[in-house]
Protein backbone atom coordinates (compact mmCIF):
# COMPACT_ATOMS: atom_id res chain seq x y z
CA UNK A 1 0.00 0.00 0.00
CA UNK A 2 1.21 3.78 -0.77
CA UNK A 3 1.23 6.79 1.16
CA UNK A 4 -0.17 9.32 -0.87
CA UNK A 5 -3.65 10.24 -0.48
CA UNK A 6 -5.98 11.58 -3.21
CA UNK A 7 -8.97 13.85 -2.56
CA UNK A 8 -11.40 14.41 -5.11
CA UNK A 9 -12.65 17.98 -4.61
CA UNK A 10 -15.74 18.12 -7.22
CA UNK A 11 -17.25 22.00 -7.01
CA UNK A 12 -19.88 23.82 -8.18
CA UNK A 13 -17.77 25.62 -10.91
CA UNK A 14 -14.40 23.37 -11.04
CA UNK A 15 -13.36 19.65 -10.69
CA UNK A 16 -10.24 19.62 -8.55
CA UNK A 17 -7.97 16.36 -7.88
CA UNK A 18 -5.02 16.67 -5.06
CA UNK A 19 -2.70 14.39 -4.24
CA UNK A 20 -1.17 14.79 -0.35
CA UNK A 21 2.05 12.73 0.83
CA UNK A 22 2.00 10.93 4.42
CA UNK A 23 2.69 13.97 6.09
CA UNK A 24 -0.07 16.14 4.64
CA UNK A 25 1.41 18.13 2.42
CA UNK A 26 0.37 18.75 -1.34
CA UNK A 27 2.48 17.57 -3.99
CA UNK A 28 -0.13 17.57 -6.63
CA UNK A 29 -2.66 19.40 -8.05
CA UNK A 30 -4.81 19.20 -10.66
CA UNK A 31 -8.20 21.46 -12.15
CA UNK A 32 -10.77 21.89 -14.57
CA UNK A 33 -13.73 24.51 -15.14
CA UNK A 34 -16.80 22.58 -16.37
CA UNK A 35 -19.84 24.96 -18.41
CA UNK A 36 -22.52 26.20 -16.64
CA UNK A 37 -26.08 26.16 -17.78
CA UNK A 38 -28.93 28.08 -17.43
CA UNK A 39 -31.87 27.01 -19.70
CA UNK A 40 -34.03 29.43 -17.91
CA UNK A 41 -34.24 32.27 -15.57
CA UNK A 42 -33.27 30.37 -11.86
CA UNK A 43 -32.24 27.40 -13.63
CA UNK A 44 -29.00 26.13 -13.20
CA UNK A 45 -27.59 22.80 -14.96
CA UNK A 46 -24.54 21.04 -15.01
CA UNK A 47 -23.61 18.37 -17.59
CA UNK A 48 -23.44 14.89 -15.26
CA UNK A 49 -20.36 13.46 -18.33
CA UNK A 50 -18.41 16.63 -17.89
CA UNK A 51 -18.01 16.46 -14.40
CA UNK A 52 -17.50 12.69 -14.54
CA UNK A 53 -14.20 13.32 -17.49
CA UNK A 54 -13.05 16.60 -15.19
CA UNK A 55 -12.91 14.17 -12.52
CA UNK A 56 -10.65 11.79 -14.51
CA UNK A 57 -8.60 14.29 -16.40
CA UNK A 58 -7.68 16.47 -12.67
CA UNK A 59 -6.95 12.86 -11.16
CA UNK A 60 -4.58 11.99 -13.81
CA UNK A 61 -3.03 15.72 -13.66
CA UNK A 62 -2.53 15.55 -10.38
CA UNK A 63 -0.93 11.97 -10.13
CA UNK A 64 1.29 13.06 -12.88
CA UNK A 65 2.37 16.49 -11.19
CA UNK A 66 2.63 14.80 -8.29
CA UNK A 67 5.23 12.48 -10.14
CA UNK A 68 3.72 8.98 -8.63
CA UNK A 69 2.11 6.07 -10.09
CA UNK A 70 -1.73 5.48 -9.45
CA UNK A 71 -0.50 2.57 -6.85
CA UNK A 72 1.10 4.47 -4.75
CA UNK A 73 -2.20 5.83 -3.66
CA UNK A 74 -3.47 4.34 -0.27
CA UNK A 75 -6.95 5.72 -0.27
CA UNK A 76 -9.47 8.50 -1.84
CA UNK A 77 -11.29 10.84 -0.42
CA UNK A 78 -14.25 12.72 -2.52
CA UNK A 79 -15.64 15.57 -1.19
CA UNK A 80 -18.50 17.16 -3.89
CA UNK A 81 -21.03 19.98 -3.89
CA UNK A 82 -24.32 18.68 -2.12
CA UNK A 83 -27.89 19.00 -3.18
CA UNK A 84 -26.92 18.67 -6.83
CA UNK A 85 -29.44 16.03 -7.88
CA UNK A 86 -28.73 13.27 -10.83
CA UNK A 87 -30.70 10.39 -11.98
CA UNK A 88 -28.98 7.77 -14.01
CA UNK A 89 -29.74 4.30 -15.51
CA UNK A 90 -28.49 1.52 -13.82
CA UNK A 91 -27.75 -0.53 -17.03
CA UNK A 92 -26.18 2.08 -19.03
CA UNK A 93 -24.61 4.82 -16.34
CA UNK A 94 -25.92 7.45 -18.51
CA UNK A 95 -27.83 9.95 -17.09
CA UNK A 96 -31.53 10.37 -17.66
CA UNK A 97 -31.14 14.12 -16.97
CA UNK A 98 -28.78 17.39 -16.81
CA UNK A 99 -27.83 17.47 -13.20
CA UNK A 100 -30.01 19.84 -11.38
CA UNK A 101 -27.51 22.41 -9.08
CA UNK A 102 -28.09 22.96 -5.55
CA UNK A 103 -28.73 26.55 -7.26
CA UNK A 104 -31.80 26.15 -9.07
CA UNK A 105 -34.98 27.50 -7.84
CA UNK A 106 -37.08 25.93 -10.47
CA UNK A 107 -38.86 23.53 -7.93
CA UNK A 108 -40.32 26.69 -5.62
CA UNK A 109 -43.90 26.10 -6.97
CA UNK A 110 -43.85 21.98 -5.84
CA UNK A 111 -42.46 23.46 -2.28
CA UNK A 112 -45.17 26.18 -1.59
CA UNK A 113 -48.01 23.12 -2.74
CA UNK A 114 -46.05 20.96 0.12
CA UNK A 115 -45.96 24.01 2.70
CA UNK A 116 -49.60 24.74 1.82
CA UNK A 117 -50.67 20.98 2.79
CA UNK A 118 -48.98 21.66 6.06
CA UNK A 119 -45.88 19.51 5.44
CA UNK A 120 -43.37 21.69 6.24
CA UNK A 121 -43.16 20.86 9.84
CA UNK A 122 -42.91 16.86 9.17
CA UNK A 123 -39.99 18.01 7.04
CA UNK A 124 -38.26 20.02 9.60
CA UNK A 125 -38.72 17.83 12.55
CA UNK A 126 -37.24 14.97 10.25
CA UNK A 127 -34.71 16.22 7.70
CA UNK A 128 -33.56 19.50 10.15
CA UNK A 129 -34.05 21.21 6.75
CA UNK A 130 -36.69 23.57 5.64
CA UNK A 131 -38.85 23.35 2.19
CA UNK A 132 -36.62 24.79 -0.35
CA UNK A 133 -35.73 24.29 -3.97
CA UNK A 134 -31.98 24.33 -2.42
CA UNK A 135 -32.12 20.27 -1.60
CA UNK A 136 -32.46 17.19 -3.77
CA UNK A 137 -35.60 15.94 -2.58
CA UNK A 138 -37.88 18.05 -4.99
CA UNK A 139 -35.15 18.19 -7.74
CA UNK A 140 -36.06 14.42 -8.05
CA UNK A 141 -39.64 15.12 -7.57
CA UNK A 142 -39.62 17.26 -10.66
CA UNK A 143 -37.60 15.13 -12.70
CA UNK A 144 -39.95 11.81 -12.18
CA UNK A 145 -42.51 14.25 -13.19
CA UNK A 146 -41.11 15.95 -16.35
CA UNK A 147 -38.77 13.38 -17.93
CA UNK A 148 -40.67 11.77 -20.32
CA UNK A 149 -40.73 7.06 -19.15
CA UNK A 150 -38.69 8.01 -16.22
CA UNK A 151 -41.37 7.34 -13.79
CA UNK A 152 -41.76 3.67 -15.54
CA UNK A 153 -38.04 3.03 -15.43
CA UNK A 154 -38.19 3.75 -11.68
CA UNK A 155 -40.88 1.29 -11.16
CA UNK A 156 -39.52 -2.07 -13.12
CA UNK A 157 -35.99 -0.24 -10.76
CA UNK A 158 -33.70 1.01 -13.28
CA UNK A 159 -32.95 4.19 -12.22
CA UNK A 160 -30.40 5.30 -9.87
CA UNK A 161 -30.83 8.59 -7.85
CA UNK A 162 -27.49 10.40 -6.21
CA UNK A 163 -25.72 13.54 -5.06
CA UNK A 164 -22.53 13.43 -6.97
CA UNK A 165 -20.49 11.73 -4.66
CA UNK A 166 -22.66 8.83 -5.07
CA UNK A 167 -22.60 9.24 -9.25
CA UNK A 168 -19.02 9.64 -9.08
CA UNK A 169 -18.54 6.58 -6.67
CA UNK A 170 -20.89 4.54 -9.06
CA UNK A 171 -18.62 5.47 -12.29
CA UNK A 172 -15.49 5.13 -10.19
CA UNK A 173 -16.02 1.64 -9.71
CA UNK A 174 -17.71 0.46 -12.37
CA UNK A 175 -21.31 0.26 -10.81
CA UNK A 176 -20.82 -1.89 -8.06
CA UNK A 177 -21.40 0.76 -5.69
CA UNK A 178 -24.64 2.64 -5.11
CA UNK A 179 -23.73 4.68 -2.23
CA UNK A 180 -23.34 7.79 -0.29
CA UNK A 181 -22.64 9.09 3.52
CA UNK A 182 -24.75 10.41 6.04
CA UNK A 183 -23.88 14.77 5.13
CA UNK A 184 -24.62 14.25 1.42
CA UNK A 185 -27.87 11.65 2.64
CA UNK A 186 -28.86 14.28 5.02
CA UNK A 187 -29.23 17.16 2.23
CA UNK A 188 -31.90 15.05 0.52
CA UNK A 189 -34.85 15.96 2.16
CA UNK A 190 -35.68 12.38 2.30
CA UNK A 191 -33.05 10.90 4.72
CA UNK A 192 -34.35 11.40 8.25
CA UNK A 193 -31.60 12.55 10.58
CA UNK A 194 -32.73 11.24 14.23
CA UNK A 195 -33.19 7.84 13.17
CA UNK A 196 -30.30 7.90 10.26
CA UNK A 197 -32.49 6.18 7.88
CA UNK A 198 -34.44 7.00 4.15
CA UNK A 199 -37.91 7.98 5.58
CA UNK A 200 -40.53 6.24 4.25
CA UNK A 201 -43.00 8.89 5.08
CA UNK A 202 -41.06 12.22 3.30
CA UNK A 203 -40.59 9.55 0.07
CA UNK A 204 -44.31 8.97 0.15
CA UNK A 205 -45.00 12.83 -0.04
CA UNK A 206 -42.34 13.08 -2.46
CA UNK A 207 -43.83 10.14 -4.51
CA UNK A 208 -39.99 9.01 -4.80
CA UNK A 209 -39.44 5.54 -4.75
CA UNK A 210 -36.94 4.33 -2.18
CA UNK A 211 -35.55 1.90 -4.87
CA UNK A 212 -33.76 4.75 -6.32
CA UNK A 213 -31.71 5.50 -3.12
CA UNK A 214 -27.92 4.64 -2.38
CA UNK A 215 -26.98 2.68 0.78
CA UNK A 216 -25.65 5.29 3.36
CA UNK A 217 -22.57 4.86 4.65
CA UNK A 218 -20.31 6.70 7.77
CA UNK A 219 -17.79 9.45 6.49
CA UNK A 220 -15.03 7.55 6.72
CA UNK A 221 -15.88 3.91 5.51
CA UNK A 222 -15.30 1.36 2.62
CA UNK A 223 -16.87 2.94 -0.77
CA UNK A 224 -15.43 0.49 -3.02
CA UNK A 225 -12.70 -0.19 -5.39
CA UNK A 226 -12.07 1.66 -8.42
CA UNK A 227 -12.03 -0.11 -11.44
CA UNK A 228 -8.24 -0.39 -12.84
CA UNK A 229 -9.26 0.98 -15.88
CA UNK A 230 -10.30 5.00 -14.75
CA UNK A 231 -7.08 5.90 -12.96
CA UNK A 232 -4.85 2.85 -13.71
CA UNK A 233 -4.65 0.97 -10.49
CA UNK A 234 -7.55 -0.35 -7.87
CA UNK A 235 -7.43 2.25 -5.33
CA UNK A 236 -10.16 2.24 -2.12
CA UNK A 237 -12.53 4.46 -1.82
CA UNK A 238 -12.71 5.20 2.30
CA UNK A 239 -13.83 8.73 2.59
CA UNK A 240 -16.79 11.00 1.53
CA UNK A 241 -18.15 14.28 2.80
CA UNK A 242 -20.12 16.75 1.18
CA UNK A 243 -18.07 19.99 0.74
CA UNK A 244 -18.90 22.13 3.89
CA UNK A 245 -19.01 19.20 6.41
CA UNK A 246 -15.44 18.49 4.78
CA UNK A 247 -14.37 21.64 5.13
CA UNK A 248 -15.66 21.34 8.63
CA UNK A 249 -13.30 18.47 9.25
CA UNK A 250 -10.67 19.86 7.57
CA UNK A 251 -10.67 23.34 9.55
CA UNK A 252 -10.48 20.42 12.77
CA UNK A 253 -13.89 21.91 14.14
CA UNK A 254 -14.53 18.85 16.36
CA UNK A 255 -15.22 20.88 19.30
CA UNK A 256 -18.75 21.96 20.11
CA UNK A 257 -19.36 25.60 19.40
CA UNK A 258 -16.57 25.24 16.78
CA UNK A 259 -17.81 27.66 13.87
CA UNK A 260 -16.17 27.44 10.48
CA UNK A 261 -17.24 29.47 6.89
CA UNK A 262 -16.28 28.64 3.43
CA UNK A 263 -16.37 30.87 0.93
CA UNK A 264 -16.40 29.39 -2.29
CA UNK A 265 -19.31 29.84 -4.91
CA UNK A 266 -21.55 30.58 -1.88
CA UNK A 267 -20.64 30.81 1.52
CA UNK A 268 -21.64 28.46 4.04
CA UNK A 269 -20.65 28.22 7.94
CA UNK A 270 -21.29 25.22 9.81
CA UNK A 271 -21.45 25.44 14.19
CA UNK A 272 -20.77 21.88 15.81
CA UNK A 273 -23.30 21.17 18.10
CA UNK A 274 -21.76 17.58 19.17
CA UNK A 275 -24.37 15.05 19.69
CA UNK A 276 -27.16 17.44 20.21
CA UNK A 277 -29.35 18.43 17.63
CA UNK A 278 -30.05 22.13 17.66
CA UNK A 279 -33.19 22.87 16.12
CA UNK A 280 -33.11 26.44 14.83
CA UNK A 281 -36.00 29.03 15.71
CA UNK A 282 -33.69 31.89 13.51
CA UNK A 283 -33.76 29.76 10.63
CA UNK A 284 -30.96 27.58 9.94
CA UNK A 285 -30.23 24.47 9.08
CA UNK A 286 -29.97 21.10 11.54
CA UNK A 287 -27.62 18.69 9.57
CA UNK A 288 -24.97 16.35 10.10
CA UNK A 289 -21.57 17.21 10.42
CA UNK A 290 -20.17 13.85 10.37
CA UNK A 291 -20.55 9.99 11.35
CA UNK A 292 -17.88 8.38 12.15
CA UNK A 293 -18.04 4.72 13.72
CA UNK A 294 -21.51 4.83 13.61
CA UNK A 295 -22.02 7.91 16.62
CA UNK A 296 -23.34 11.29 14.36
CA UNK A 297 -22.38 14.59 15.30
CA UNK A 298 -24.49 17.67 14.47
CA UNK A 299 -24.21 21.13 13.57
CA UNK A 300 -25.99 23.88 12.94
CA UNK A 301 -25.96 25.48 8.83
CA UNK A 302 -25.95 28.81 7.63
CA UNK A 303 -25.99 29.05 3.70
CA UNK A 304 -25.51 31.36 1.92
CA UNK A 305 -26.43 31.05 -2.14
CA UNK A 306 -23.40 33.53 -3.75
CA UNK A 307 -20.39 34.47 -2.62
CA UNK A 308 -17.39 33.91 -4.77
CA UNK A 309 -20.34 33.48 -7.44
CA UNK A 310 -21.53 37.26 -7.33
CA UNK A 311 -17.90 38.30 -7.69
CA UNK A 312 -17.66 35.81 -10.88
CA UNK A 313 -20.55 38.11 -11.86
CA UNK A 314 -17.91 41.01 -11.77
CA UNK A 315 -15.98 39.71 -14.29
CA UNK A 316 -18.69 37.41 -16.72
CA UNK A 317 -21.52 39.49 -16.37
CA UNK A 318 -20.86 43.37 -16.25
CA UNK A 319 -16.85 43.00 -17.30
CA UNK A 320 -15.77 45.40 -14.44
CA UNK A 321 -12.57 43.13 -13.50
CA UNK A 322 -10.57 40.72 -15.89
CA UNK A 323 -9.70 38.84 -12.33
CA UNK A 324 -11.38 37.57 -9.56
CA UNK A 325 -7.57 38.61 -7.67
CA UNK A 326 -8.79 42.19 -8.43
CA UNK A 327 -11.77 42.98 -6.26
CA UNK A 328 -9.94 43.58 -3.08
CA UNK A 329 -7.60 45.99 -4.28
CA UNK A 330 -10.46 47.99 -5.83
CA UNK A 331 -12.57 47.92 -2.68
CA UNK A 332 -9.19 48.72 -1.09
CA UNK A 333 -9.39 52.12 -3.29
CA UNK A 334 -13.39 52.46 -3.38
CA UNK A 335 -14.45 56.12 -2.19
CA UNK A 336 -15.18 55.83 1.52
CA UNK A 337 -17.78 58.47 1.32
CA UNK A 338 -20.05 56.14 -1.07
CA UNK A 339 -22.36 54.04 1.05
CA UNK A 340 -23.09 51.29 -1.61
CA UNK A 341 -25.13 48.16 -1.20
CA UNK A 342 -25.22 45.02 -2.98
CA UNK A 343 -27.92 42.09 -1.79
CA UNK A 344 -26.98 39.44 -4.07
CA UNK A 345 -30.19 37.95 -4.40
CA UNK A 346 -29.63 36.05 -8.04
CA UNK A 347 -31.31 33.18 -7.11
CA UNK A 348 -33.00 34.03 -4.00
CA UNK A 349 -31.68 34.47 -0.61
CA UNK A 350 -30.59 31.82 1.86
CA UNK A 351 -30.22 31.68 5.57
CA UNK A 352 -31.81 33.33 7.80
CA UNK A 353 -34.41 35.09 4.97
CA UNK A 354 -34.95 32.31 2.82
CA UNK A 355 -36.93 33.96 0.10
CA UNK A 356 -36.75 31.83 -3.02
CA UNK A 357 -38.10 34.97 -4.76
CA UNK A 358 -36.14 37.49 -3.95
CA UNK A 359 -33.89 38.99 -6.50
CA UNK A 360 -30.57 41.32 -6.58
CA UNK A 361 -30.08 44.42 -6.40
CA UNK A 362 -28.09 47.66 -5.32
CA UNK A 363 -28.77 50.33 -3.72
CA UNK A 364 -27.18 53.82 -3.18
CA UNK A 365 -26.15 54.26 -6.49
CA UNK A 366 -24.79 57.83 -7.18
CA UNK A 367 -23.25 59.34 -10.79
CA UNK A 368 -19.74 58.97 -9.03
CA UNK A 369 -20.47 55.31 -8.48
CA UNK A 370 -17.89 53.35 -10.74
CA UNK A 371 -16.25 49.80 -10.72
CA UNK A 372 -14.27 50.35 -7.49
CA UNK A 373 -17.80 51.27 -5.53
CA UNK A 374 -19.62 48.35 -6.75
CA UNK A 375 -16.73 45.60 -6.15
CA UNK A 376 -16.41 46.65 -2.16
CA UNK A 377 -20.27 46.37 -2.31
CA UNK A 378 -19.62 43.00 -3.42
CA UNK A 379 -17.20 41.61 -1.15
CA UNK A 380 -18.84 43.61 1.98
CA UNK A 381 -22.26 41.63 1.13
CA UNK A 382 -20.14 38.95 1.80
CA UNK A 383 -19.26 39.80 5.21
CA UNK A 384 -22.52 41.15 6.12
CA UNK A 385 -23.93 38.11 4.79
CA UNK A 386 -21.84 35.85 7.33
CA UNK A 387 -22.28 38.66 9.97
CA UNK A 388 -26.33 37.75 10.22
CA UNK A 389 -25.65 33.73 10.16
CA UNK A 390 -23.35 34.11 13.06
CA UNK A 391 -25.55 36.22 14.94
CA UNK A 392 -28.32 33.23 14.37
CA UNK A 393 -26.41 30.46 15.27
CA UNK A 394 -25.56 32.50 18.76
CA UNK A 395 -28.72 32.99 19.23
CA UNK A 396 -29.61 29.34 18.67
CA UNK A 397 -26.79 28.42 20.54
CA UNK A 398 -26.58 29.30 23.84
CA UNK A 399 -23.68 28.78 25.25
CA UNK A 400 -20.31 30.24 26.41
CA UNK A 401 -18.51 28.43 23.95
CA UNK A 402 -20.23 29.78 21.02
CA UNK A 403 -19.22 33.45 22.34
CA UNK A 404 -15.79 32.20 22.90
CA UNK A 405 -15.32 30.84 19.82
CA UNK A 406 -12.77 32.13 16.73
CA UNK A 407 -13.82 31.98 13.28
CA UNK A 408 -11.99 29.52 10.86
CA UNK A 409 -12.37 30.68 7.14
CA UNK A 410 -11.65 28.51 4.06
CA UNK A 411 -12.29 28.61 -0.02
CA UNK A 412 -10.96 30.83 -2.28
CA UNK A 413 -12.22 34.18 -1.28
CA UNK A 414 -10.71 34.12 1.80
CA UNK A 415 -7.07 35.03 0.23
CA UNK A 416 -8.11 38.36 0.33
CA UNK A 417 -6.69 40.33 3.27
CA UNK A 418 -9.18 43.06 2.48
CA UNK A 419 -12.27 41.49 2.87
CA UNK A 420 -11.43 38.93 5.92
CA UNK A 421 -9.97 41.93 7.56
CA UNK A 422 -13.15 43.46 6.93
CA UNK A 423 -15.12 40.23 8.17
CA UNK A 424 -13.44 40.71 11.10
CA UNK A 425 -14.54 44.72 11.58
CA UNK A 426 -18.22 43.68 10.98
CA UNK A 427 -18.03 40.65 13.60
CA UNK A 428 -16.45 42.70 15.99
CA UNK A 429 -14.44 38.98 16.68
CA UNK A 430 -11.18 37.63 15.03
CA UNK A 431 -10.60 35.48 12.20
CA UNK A 432 -8.52 32.59 11.59
CA UNK A 433 -7.25 31.84 8.22
CA UNK A 434 -5.46 28.56 8.24
CA UNK A 435 -1.87 27.76 7.00
CA UNK A 436 -3.72 25.15 4.18
CA UNK A 437 -6.59 26.60 2.33
CA UNK A 438 -7.50 23.44 0.80
CA UNK A 439 -9.57 22.39 4.13
CA UNK A 440 -12.19 20.78 1.98
CA UNK A 441 -9.94 18.84 -0.06
CA UNK A 442 -8.06 18.52 3.80
CA UNK A 443 -11.08 16.90 5.23
CA UNK A 444 -11.86 14.48 2.61
CA UNK A 445 -8.05 13.34 2.11
CA UNK A 446 -8.23 12.57 6.29
CA UNK A 447 -11.20 11.04 6.52
CA UNK A 448 -9.75 8.41 3.71
CA UNK A 449 -6.19 8.69 5.50
CA UNK A 450 -6.83 7.68 8.82
CA UNK A 451 -9.12 5.19 7.57
CA UNK A 452 -6.40 3.66 5.34
CA UNK A 453 -3.79 3.91 8.80
CA UNK A 454 -1.75 6.63 6.30
CA UNK A 455 -2.70 9.83 8.33
CA UNK A 456 -3.49 10.43 12.40
CA UNK A 457 -6.72 10.14 14.46
CA UNK A 458 -8.81 13.05 15.07
CA UNK A 459 -7.04 14.01 18.26
CA UNK A 460 -3.81 13.97 16.48
CA UNK A 461 -5.25 15.82 13.55
CA UNK A 462 -6.52 18.55 15.36
CA UNK A 463 -3.01 19.41 16.91
CA UNK A 464 -1.75 19.76 13.59
CA UNK A 465 -3.96 22.39 12.31
CA UNK A 466 -1.71 25.37 11.69
CA UNK A 467 -3.09 29.19 11.71
CA UNK A 468 -1.49 31.68 8.92
CA UNK A 469 -3.06 34.75 9.74
CA UNK A 470 -5.32 36.09 12.77
CA UNK A 471 -7.33 39.52 11.45
CA UNK A 472 -8.41 41.78 15.00
CA UNK A 473 -11.50 43.47 14.80
CA UNK A 474 -10.50 47.76 14.18
CA UNK A 475 -13.70 49.13 13.29
CA UNK A 476 -15.53 51.31 15.65
CA UNK A 477 -18.94 50.37 16.86
CA UNK A 478 -20.54 53.23 15.89
CA UNK A 479 -19.70 52.87 12.47
CA UNK A 480 -19.66 48.72 12.57
CA UNK A 481 -23.34 49.82 13.55
CA UNK A 482 -23.88 52.46 10.92
CA UNK A 483 -23.39 49.60 7.93
CA UNK A 484 -25.10 46.68 8.88
CA UNK A 485 -28.04 49.32 9.24
CA UNK A 486 -27.73 50.41 6.21
CA UNK A 487 -27.09 46.66 4.82
CA UNK A 488 -30.18 45.34 7.07
CA UNK A 489 -32.24 48.34 5.51
CA UNK A 490 -31.12 47.18 1.71
CA UNK A 491 -32.57 43.21 2.71
CA UNK A 492 -35.96 44.86 3.90
CA UNK A 493 -36.17 45.83 0.17
CA UNK A 494 -35.35 43.59 -1.35
CA UNK A 495 -37.58 40.78 0.43
CA UNK A 496 -40.65 39.26 -0.83
CA UNK A 497 -42.37 38.22 2.04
Amino acid sequence: MGNYILAIDQGTTSSRAIIFNKDRNIVGIGQKEFKQYFPKSGWVEHDPEEIWQSVVSTCKQAIRKAKIKPSDIAAIGITNQRETTVLWDKKTGKPVHQAIVWQDRRTADICKVLKKAGNEKAFKQKTGLLLDPYFSGTKVAWMLYTVKGLRAKCDKEQIAFGTIDSFLIWRLTGGRSHVTDATNASRTLMYNINSNKWDAGLLKLLNIPSSILPEVLDCSDDFGMTEKSVLGAEIPILGVAGDQQAATIGNACFKPGMIKSTYGTGCFALMNTGEKKVSSKNKLLTTIAYRLGGKTTYALEGSIFMAGASVQWLRDGLGIVKKAEQTGDMAASADDNQQVYMVPAFVGLGAPYWDAEARGAIFGLTRATGPNEIARATLEAVCYQTHDLITAMHKDWRSSASRKTVLRVDGGMVASDWTMQYLANILNAPVDRPQILETTALGAAWLAGSRAGVWPDMTEFSRSWDLEKKFKPKMKPAAREQKLAGWHDAVSRTLTR
